[in-house]
């Protein structure tokens, strides 16, 4: 049995710790990884975190939860292999990083966007201080091996000088996700997005065809999900709050499912997590034609791409007024996630990139 100690950023409400390593637990005990978690949040300080202001809480928090992570290093010789989802710590350099490697630990960093490109926090100036993609390089050259959320972090890490790096696609359980509701024009179509707040300022990229398509197709319903009190002229949004139940009622509304993203390398560092999903629910993903989104859509197949205002206007339009499309596009998604994204598959792909690194560390 390989014992691993997953230290994940956030508890199961975070999405990149819930994708990352949370959903591949139970996968990973059949193929011979006894897996523990400890995420640096807890719940309390995870919905703290996704608020404003608040300042000197959020360092009561981290202080707290710093205390927590030290005191599961304490036990880590009692581990095959330490995985590090994101980060160690969210402030300093890879001080612990290095003193645990030095002594013979074996460590994996796993990411899933460009955190070496350093992005403002929405909600913390301190946050955003406390963040260093310098870190970040420093820990693909340190640990044993990187395990990266598509090809262009993977590769980016191995440009950066890691020994290793592997690529594992995020996966998404459709066992999860029920399937939606054959699709028809016989009620309104629903556009709808789902994200966090941090995000959400990304629709404002394609704010005049969106303010155009609620002016031409009154009968359009539009919703935002985790956006907190985002508002846009000329839309009615309906708002409404992310939980993992109500992220599942909220697809089962949407009929198309929208994911802007700026023209930038922090854009293709993104890992396909929100079209995935909607791919999933059957839910008709239209997305920015950029990074991992064109490894993961098939245009007009799958999904549809859009690099220009007039894309985003010309495929939306098509997806509001052809409910058989949509059916068709809806039907060859969930497939495609059914077949390319099962978290079984890619769990024994980790289990094995665990064993496998695991072994050559103790030849050395």
């Amino acid at each position: 049995m390989t014992r691993v100690l997953f230290l994940t950023r956030y508890p199961v409400e975070g999405a990149s710790s819930r994708y990352r390593v949370f959903q591949y637990l139970p996968h990973l005990e059949r193929h011979g990884v006894q897996a523990e978690v400890q995420s640096f949040m807890d719940t309390p300080m995870y919905r703290l975190s996704l608020s404003s202001g608040r300042t000197g809480a959020k360092i009561a928090a981290t202080l707290r939860a710093t205390l927590r992570r030290l005191r599961a290093l304490g036990r880590w010789r009692r581990y095959d292999a330490l995985y590090l989802q994101r980060e160690l710590l969210p402030f300093g350099g890879p001080v612990v990083e290095r003193w645990l490697k030095h002594r013979g630990a074996v460590l994996f960093f796993d990411y899933d966007d460009a955190l070496f490109i350093k992005k403002p926090s929405r909600y913390n100036w301190i946050a955003t201080a406390l963040r260093s993609g310098d870190k970040t390089r420093e820990l693909f050259r340190l640990v044993d091996c990187v395990v990266a959320g598509n090809t262009w972090l993977r590769d980016t890490a191995l440009e950066a000088g890691a020994q290793r790096a592997v690529t594992l696609e995020v996966a998404e359980d459709t066992r999860r996700i029920p399937m939606h509701a054959p699709h028809s024009n016989d009620r309104p179509v629903t556009i709808g997005w789902l994200g966090s707040p941090s995000t959400v300022k990304y629709l404002r990229f394609i704010e005049p065809v969106l303010q155009k398509l609620a002016q031409q197709c009154p009968q359009v319903r539009w919703e935002i999900v985790g956006g907190n009190d985002f508002q846009m002229e000329g839309v009615d949004w309906r708002l409404g709050e992310w939980s993992l139940d109500g992220e599942l009622d909220a697809l089962a509304r949407f009929d198309i499912g929208i994911m802007p993203l700026p023209p930038e390398d922090w854009a293709r560092g993104k890992s396909g997590g929100k079209a995935r999903t909607y791919m999933a629910a059957g839910v008709v993903p239209v997305v920015s034609a950029i990074g991992y989104n064109l490894e993961l859509i098939r245009h007009g197949e799958t999904g549809f791409l859009c690099e220009s205002l007039e894309d985003w206007e010309r495929s939306l339009a098509r997806a509001i007024e052809d409910a058989v499309l949509r059916q068709r596009v809806a039907l060859a998604a969930r497939a495609e996630v059914e077949a390319r994204f099962d978290p079984a598959t890619i769990a024994a792909e980790m289990a094995r990139v665990l064993r496998e690194v695991i072994a050559d560390a103790r030849k050395r």
